[in-house]
């Protein structure tokens, strides 16, 4: 249950996910997307083709000036988050870096059991 104090973005970062930032302070109190518009970061329904690629650049330039993209960007990864512009990075975007993630872990394995193996 939320406190009317409490805003909503504090309270969606479940505490067993806290980093040592976390710790000071909740990583997204400090980034610059919260002084922007969530519109920029998630696509209205039936969004035209060139209007969600004008928007989701722009929101990757509010990324790119933020001071927590880094975290912002692993939150996402790690929930994940399916929708929106986070870290830098779309939906598509992160699905992909995921997918590389798998590969590589999976590469490691099994170059792990060759080794031992060997």
């Amino acid at each position: 249950m939320l406190l009317p104090h409490q805003p909503l973005q504090e309270a969606a970062v479940p505490p067993a996910r806290m980093s040592a930032r976390d710790q000071a302070g909740p990583w997204h109190s400090e980034a610059v997307c919260r002084r922007d518009e969530a519109g920029l970061f998630f696509a209205p329904s039936k969004e035209p083709t060139a209007a969600r690629l004008s928007r989701e650049e722009a929101a990757k330039r509010v990324c790119a000036r933020c001071p927590v993209m880094v975290e912002c960007r692993e939150h996402a990864l790690l929930q994940p988050e399916p929708y929106g512009v986070w870290g830098g990075l779309t939906a598509a975007e992160r699905r992909v870096v995921l997918a590389r993630r798998r590969r590589r872990e999976a590469e490691i394995q099994r170059s792990t059991r060759v080794a031992a193996a060997g």
